[in-house]
């Protein structure tokens, strides 16, 4: 128990030190509070403020477990993808691989396919990564659930004219023409609204490990002592029986021994007054 405590505390460290994640260049996709179906893209931004692929598989699923939040599945961005939701970007998914949401064919993006284009690229490959909020996924059912007309309005204006609603938050900038990952910027695209909350979430969970271990510990230590002293006094117990045994042993052999001495006498006596 205490190298599982051990072992989660040094798992949260790794997740919050390993990354050196700059906030100020974190950027997600659609722009805050819009993700689709809970699904949106995370981008880190180069020094001239553009996105740039940064994070392996390993390292994309610890940006989205440190945002507080999980990495998106196959699913969850196939849902999204019918929904809206439309990138030119690469991004890590739950199955180790890289996908780009694409409702309509561009010769730029996703090899001029439409639908999800999957790449199925060596986990140390650098690309971006889709995340999964599902609070917001479960508000964005509920919200379509009850028909409501704002929200209708709202989601058919995104479902049904994606390349109206897409075109203005993507402009594709190609730096080659053999490149296989475009370069995009995604003017909507807003700074991590999840960042300051992870951050205080990474503090509670380590809070609460560290609170659980150290009550852990002192348990350990508490019913240690207790063994210890139950055994202390087993065997105090144990010496005083086998004195006392030892004392009885002595007294009955000292009584033998003092009537013997004493038959001795009277036998000397009766043999001198026979003669």
């Amino acid at each position: 128990m205490i190298w599982l405590c051990i072992t989660s505390l040094l798992s949260i460290t790794q997740v919050t030190s390993d990354l050196n994640i700059d906030t100020s260049r974190i950027r997600v996709f659609p722009a805050a509070n819009l993700s689709i179906a809970g699904v949106f893209q995370v981008s880190n931004l180069d020094d001239l403020n553009q996105p740039q692929y940064t994070f392996n598989a390993s390292e994309a699923r610890r940006l989205c477990s440190y945002l507080g939040v999980t990495i998106a599945s196959k699913a969850q961005v196939q849902e999204a993808l019918t929904r809206g939701l439309e990138t030119c970007r690469f991004g890590w998914i739950d199955e180790h691989f890289a996908v780009i949401p694409r409702i309509k064919a561009l010769s730029n993006c996703g090899q001029n396919q439409s639908g999800l284009v999957t790449w199925r690229a060596s986990v140390t490959q650098k690309f971006d990564v889709f995340c999964f909020n599902e609070s917001d996924a479960a508000t964005q059912l509920k919200d379509a659930t009850t028909d409501n007309p704002l929200n209708r309005r709202d989601y058919s204006r995104q479902t049904q004219f994606p390349s109206k609603t897409a075109s203005p938050t993507r402009t594709t900038h190609s730096t080659s023409s053999s490149s296989s990952t475009p370069k995009t910027i995604d003017s909507e695209a807003q700074p991590a609204r999840f960042v300051g909350s992870a951050q205080s979430s990474a503090g509670v969970k380590a809070i609460l490990i560290t609170s659980t271990c150290a009550l852990l510990l002192t348990a350990i230590i508490i019913l240690a002592y207790i063994t210890m002293r139950s055994r202390a006094l087993s065997s105090d117990i144990k010496q005083q029986q086998e004195y006392i045994q030892t004392e009885e042993w002595t007294s009955v052999k000292d009584i033998k021994e003092t009537n013997k001495a004493a038959q001795e006498d009277e036998r000397i006596e009766v043999d001198d007054n026979e003669s």
